[in-house]
This record gives structure tokens, C-alpha cells and sequence, in this order.
């Protein structure tokens, strides 16, 4: 494959995360059009330090540890949103919108 196929398939990942994001009214919709746009800047990253440097592996080790640290704050993000739904049954934007100050 080449480095055109992987920034294609990482703007698709990008155009339908940001679809989603804004699209949904449920937090975890949200959430989930977030991550596919975490990714695909993951993937771009990616794909570009292997096709630029391919005999040096840093690049690819800062986009792993980019993805364990996108997956501990989706998962704390999770938590955060369950939370809210057992405390208040808050799982639309609107309602959440109502929870400040």
C-alpha cells in the first residue's frame, strides 16, 4: 500500500468520526466519533513516520504510546459518562447541558 491509500483511509476515518460527533445527541455516540478521529490521526501519523523514516522506529513507538494514552481517557471517559447516567439518568447532550453551575 502506499502512503496516498493510508492518508485516504485516515481522512474517511476523520469524515466519519466528525459526522458523528456532531450528529449524535447520545454522550456515548459522541464519545465514539471522537475516538474515530483520534485514530485517524493516529493512522496519518503513522503511516507517514514509516514512509518518511521506515528504518527508524520512533515514530511508531510515540503513536503506540499515543494509543494506550487515547484508551485510558476513552475508558475514563466511559466511566465519567456512566457515572452521570446512575447518579442524575443523564445520557443525552441536553440534559448534561443542564448539569452546570
Amino acid at each position: 500500500m502506499t502512503l496516498q491509500a493510508f492518508l485516504v483511509l485516515a481522512a474517511a476515518l476523520f469524515s466519519v468520526g466528525l459526522y458523528g460527533a456532531l450528529s449524535q445527541q447520545s454522550i456515548v455516540m459522541v464519545m465514539m466519533g471522537l475516538e474515530l478521529m483520534v485514530n485517524a490521526v493516529l493512522v496519518a501519523a503513522a503511516a507517514f513516520w514509516y514512509f518518511v523514516w521506515p528504518l527508524r522506529p520512533d515514530g511508531q513507538v510515540l503513536v503506540l504510546v499515543a494509543m494506550v494514552v487515547m484508551a485510558v481517557e476513552m475508558a475514563m471517559g466511559f466511566a465519567v459518562v456512566i457515572a452521570l447516567y446512575r447518579a442524575r439518568g443523564v445520557d443525552m447532550t441536553d440534559m448534561a447541558a443542564e448539569l452546570r453551575g
